[in-house]
């Protein structure tokens, strides 16, 4: 019996519980059952965004009730110092190693994934993330940041890429009649990951906090564990589409648009093509513009409006006391709050809508809306219209994540399905570059004005929005520029085939639905739904309380 050949109950023989081989769809299996997977993973590894919620508590580790301070202390030695508190500077530099080892680690593995299947990437997933967040807690209980940056930083941030890239190719496979929005469903969870993880954490660490402790190592350990179960379960969950495998009834439409291809690139060759680097640069863009806002948020919103988000509209920032800044920040905090619905929303909203008008359109909206909203900020800024600031850039951070959401269906659409998890892979080192420029950018504009003499309020900003809008007018021309690839690029039949020989359902080249992928919204799915649905609705209902409570 070969490698293709396959047993009784639909796995291959020879095959491990992990291997690629082994999750080949079977009949009766139903596709509804790959989004949830897909979410119960993202939602875990999403908590990255939402990480800052223990910086504070972090800085308090040995002081408890306030901060031991060492006034010389300098990066390096914070590093290793076992007598002084850490600065939120300091432990702020774990949130850049996630972003920039998610892109590095989806950049150098993809192309592994590709072939050890999303089943074995999302394990090994699941082990970093998790295994880096109790290795977090050692470093807490030994006070060492360093063992800190690398278990959550460093390890836990190759877990974030396996677990970002690990469903896009394969859910692009199921859906190839929904690719923005199957892709949408998963990435989606990226997004709502802090909105469950941030209010758990703040539960747990409040329930373990004492009189010598700040709670955030036991927080760590019983996150990490219940991560680990789902992000194990959402890794067994997965099941992929034997060769020729197509939606029951569908058939791809006749009259095909020029920007989506049947064929398939090779992905020693996509990073060669100039529509690699074209959409990279789309991406780039579109984050940095999008990550820098994201960085600024609360304080923005602080420095612009003041004294009106409480009632006294003629009192600038400089002027309020201690206790009306902390009452403006805790309003500030409903923003961001706000703003990652619309992150969220924007994912499954703007991925699904590619589905209709093409990805390319896609793009156009975001940089188009986004030139226009960042361009009118200022002068929302400078009337005191809150509502209609607020409502700009939650436009604009539904967009940020539609960007995330849409950029697999659009890579897929030029460079074929066989690679397309790979190439998005690589494709996310253009986050991992947003994820540094963004900030810099929009923080260096706003150092430069304040030394330059412009107190807090609305023109403070003024420069970042324009400059923010220009960065998006270079995405646009970038994206304007994309054209279908030569068919010098694609794989012949043959090499298609021969990449495909293992799994085991190929053949003569028969296509069809084999009975797989049908069923719809059954008892099975609504189960599996309900799973990862309860614990997003809950983050969701705790975002929306305390954003009506404080902008209702």
């Amino acid at each position: 019996m070969t490698a293709a050949e396959t047993r009784t109950d639909g796995a291959v023989a020879g095959s491990g519980l992990l291997d690629r081989e082994r999750i080949v769809a079977t009949p009766g299996f139903n596709r509804w059952l790959v989004p949830p997977a897909a979410l119960a993973i993202h939602l875990c590894i999403g908590m990255a965004y939402g990480f800052s919620v223990f910086w504070l508590p972090l800085s308090k580790s040995l002081g408890i009730t306030a901060s031991t301070a060492c006034p010389d202390l300098t990066l390096g030695s914070a590093l290793f110092t076992t007598t002084c508190d850490w600065r939120v500077a300091d432990l702020g530099w774990i949130y850049t190693l996630f972003f920039v080892l998610l892109g590095s680690s989806a950049a150098i593995w993809g192309g592994w994934l590709e072939r050890a299947g999303p089943r074995k990437a999302g394990v090994v997933s699941a082990c970093c993330w998790c295994g880096g967040i109790v290795l977090a807690a050692v470093g807490v209980i030994t006070h060492q940041l360093w063992l800190m940056w690398l278990g959550a930083g460093v390890i836990g941030g190759i877990g974030l890429g396996l677990g970002y890239i690990s469903p896009v190719s394969t859910l692009i496979k199921w859906f190839p009649d929904r690719r923005g929005m199957a892709t949408g469903m998963a990435i989606m969870g990226f997004g709502g990951g802090a909105m469950i993880g941030a209010p758990l954490a703040n539960l747990l660490m409040n329930a373990f906090k004492t009189d010598t402790s700040v709670g955030v190592w036991q927080t760590f350990i019983v996150m990490a564990a219940i991560y680990f179960v789902f992000m194990m379960g959402g890794a067994f969950g997965y099941r992929i589409p034997p060769a020729g495998w197509r939606p029951e009834g569908w058939t791809p439409p006749a009259a095909k648009s020029t920007m989506i291809t049947t064929k398939h690139v090779h992905l020693r060759d996509a990073h060669k093509t100039k529509q690699f680097w074209l959409i990279w640069a789309v991406l780039c863009l579109n984050v940095s513009a999008g990550i820098g806002v994201l960085g600024v948020a609360s304080p923005m919103l602080q420095e612009i409006f003041a004294g009106s988000l409480i009632g006294l509209p003629d009192v600038a920032f400089a002027q309020l006391d201690a206790g009306q800044k902390a009452s403006i920040a805790t309003i500030a905090a409903g923003f961001a709050g706000l703003l990652s619905l619309f992150n969220i929303g924007g994912r499954f909203f703007w991925a699904s809508l590619s589905d209709k008008i093409g990805r390319k359109n896609t793009y156009y909206s975001f940089f188009v809306i986004g030139i226009v909203l960042y361009a009118l900020a200022p002068t929302f800024a400078g009337m005191g219209n809150k509502a209609l600031f607020v409502l700009a850039f939650g436009i604009i951070l539904s967009m940020y994540g539609g960007g995330f959401a849409t950029i697999p269906a659009y890579l897929a659409d030029i460079f074929g399905t066989q690679f397309v998890g790979a190439i998005h892979g690589r494709l996310l080192t253009a986050w991992a570059t947003a994820g540094v420029v963004g900030p810099v950018v929009v923080n260096y504009i706003r150092e430069a004005q304040i030394a330059a003499g412009v107190a807090p309020g609305p023109t403070l900003y003024t420069g970042t929005m324009y400059i923010l809008a220009g960065m998006l007018a270079l995405g646009l021309i970038a994206n304007a520029l994309v054209r279908p690839l030569p068919d010098k690029w694609f794989m012949t039949d043959d090499e298609v085939a021969a990449l495909q020989a293992k799994s085991a359902a190929v053949n003569a080249g028969p296509t069809g639905s084999f009975g797989i992928g049908t069923g719809g919204l059954d008892a099975k799915a609504a189960l599996a739904w309900a799973v990862v649905g309860i614990p997003l609705l809950w983050g969701v209902w705790v975002t929306l309380r305390a954003t009506f409570a404080l902008f209702g």
